[in-house]
């Protein structure tokens, strides 16, 4: 099999995997229970929480853990706008975000609030000045993804914080970082986004659980759950110990070998841009900057026949978000590309595990679509 499809998961590696099977075995207790098992279960959270929050740069007291990505990016949204309700009821983000977001803002639109979805260039690129000139005096939340995990496309962050600080907005600033963390360099002492989401499964750890970052402007935040007061008393429930410590652990195993990760994919997505691009028809979508995404269009076939007749060859890629589950992808519809380029979009993306003899395996696969193997749109 040639797995190309690491912004939809990423496999575990044994060191993790092993790790989570020694915390369910071994360190099971209750992290609230107050005999030693217990209190042994809340130091082991203690220092998955110091683990995950010394890579994203903020103290230990500032990061909260959560089911996934999602929840923190719902949780995100409705915490900012909770924070500021009496600011406005007007939130900036665009038409790109994962639909963790974007479904989130369209909740809240039922709830009477305005949202002003911001469409990207053609090459999926967004501007700070874009971003900062659709902000106005009531509103209250910029939700804008750190890394978009269908093109790659990085957005500056860092200047959207500092021009809300210039302009004196009291606006708050949500960034999902899930594709960014761990692939793009990045401190949250640095980036000046008050909300910073995360998810595990997308740098090597376990599915169902990921993490939120609330800034120091988020003072008393309102809950998500109410209950036995974990996380602070604002996401009750039982501390997943085993997800944690693979979270934790992905998260050791990514920091000590980063710099060779990065370089690696990077290397990777150059050798597979090169080669894809000289196979006839086949086009790059978007300028994504980051390592491990890849979207290219071969124009004239529909995708998702591109990714089962891949797929039957044992090679994984995806026609977008694996959210869409098969369904247009909303990302590529804001670029406005031309039918057939966009019907013929599909995705790969990279981890330190991907090889150039996985890359070399899809160039072969997707040149048999020279030959009329599938049929054109």
């Amino acid at each position: 099999m040639h797995y190309l499809d690491y912004a939809a998961t990423t496999p575990v590696p044994k060191a993790v995997a092993d790790e989570m099977y020694r915390v369910l075995t071994e360190e099971y207790g209750n992290p609230s229970s107050q005999y030693e098992l217990g209190r042994r279960a809340k130091e082991l959270v203690d220092a998955c929480r110091n683990t995950v929050a010394e890579a994203l740069g903020c103290e230990p007291g500032e990061l909260f853990f959560t089911s996934c990505g999602t929840e923190s990016d719902n949780w995100a949204v409705s915490a900012a706008c909770w924070k500021n309700r009496h600011v406005g009821r007007h939130i900036v983000t665009t038409a790109v975000e994962h639909s963790a977001v974007l479904e989130a803002c369209r909740w809240m639109e039922q709830q009477g609030w305005q949202v002003t979805y911001l469409t990207p260039d053609a090459n999926g690129g967004l501007t700070a000045e874009q971003v900062l000139a659709a902000v106005r005096e009531d509103t209250a939340l910029v939700s804008v993804m750190l890394v978009n995990n269908e093109l790659g496309s990085v957005y500056p962050i860092r200047e959207i914080a500092e021009g809300l600080q210039a302009a004196g907005s009291r606006a708050l600033l949500h960034t999902d970082a899930v594709q960014g963390f761990l692939k793009v360099p990045f401190a949250a002492r640095d980036l000046g986004a008050d909300l910073i989401s995360l998810s595990a499964h997308k740098i090597g750890g376990p599915k169902r659980v990921g993490a939120l970052y609330l800034g120091g402007r988020i003072k008393n935040p309102r809950p998500l759950l109410a209950g036995g007061g974990q996380e602070g008393g604002l996401r009750s429930g039982t501390e997943a110990t085993a997800q944690l410590a693979g979270f934790a652990k992905a998260v050791e195993l990514r920091r000590a070998q980063l710099e060779e990760s990065l370089a690696h994919m990077s290397e990777i997505k150059a050798y597979a841009v090169e080669g894809l691009t000289s196979i006839p028809g086949l086009r790059v979508i978007g300028g994504g900057a980051a390592p491990h995404i890849l979207s290219v269009s071969l124009e004239g076939y529909p995708s998702q026949n591109i990714v089962n007749d891949l797929s039957a060859q044992g090679i994984c890629v995806s026609a977008g978000s694996a959210c869409h589950r098969g369904k247009p992808s909303h990302v590529v519809a804001a670029l406005r590309l031309p039918k057939k380029v966009a019907a013929g979009v599909i995705r790969l993306s990279f981890g330190p595990e991907t090889t150039k003899e996985d890359i070399d395996a899809a160039m072969r696969a997707l040149r048999l679509h020279q030959t009329g193997r599938l049929p054109m749109l």
